[in-house]
């Protein structure tokens, strides 16, 4: 398994209030709390081991978990790579999903801890769309193409007006 490069993950570096994703959500207690770092100067990586209730047949992995993953993994590895672009890396933009693929080419077995491996295929302007690769044992058994939309600042300006 690959080791990540950084100790700090790009969702370590959201501002609180953007921080409860139940995907990567690090303020979200019930949630998957999914960590993205750079592994390279191309490529970013993140670690997921799934429980036994994530099952769908005994023994595999449910697939919408997987699904979940790809998206938190695909909008993670967006932030870090406008961050790294902007040399804003401490504090990333957020992304949300604007559209979402997966490919399920084998069952992922349950137990083995899921390794995501993500890279920017195309950068333009407010929209990134991202490769992710998932593993298991080190065998590609998910891919999926995730297009990724910054969200515009007013927006989260009046999100944080909200909340006070």
């Amino acid at each position: 398994m690959a080791e990540p490069r950084f100790t700090v993950a790009i969702q370590d570096r959201y501002p609180d209030h953007l921080a409860h994703c139940y995907g990567c959500g690090r303020l979200n207690p019930h949630g998957y709390r999914l960590r993205t770092f750079w592994l390279n100067d191309e490529e970013t990586v993140a670690f997921f081991t799934p429980q036994p209730y994530h099952t769908a047949i005994p023994g595999y992995v449910y697939g919408g978990l997987i699904a979940s993953l790809i998206d938190c993994h695909g909008t993670g590895t967006a932030a870090a790579v406008a961050a790294r672009t902007r040399g804003q890396e401490d504090h990333p933009p957020r992304f949300l999903t604007a559209a979402l693929r997966v490919d399920y080419l084998k069952p992922t077995p349950l137990g083995p801890t899921l390794e995501l491996r993500g890279r920017a295929k195309e950068s333009k302007g407010r929209k990134i769309v991202v490769e992710v690769r998932l593993y298991a044992n080190g065998e590609l058994t998910a891919r999926g193409e995730v297009v990724c939309v910054e969200v515009p600042e007013r927006y989260l300006t009046a999100l944080l007006q909200e909340r006070e």
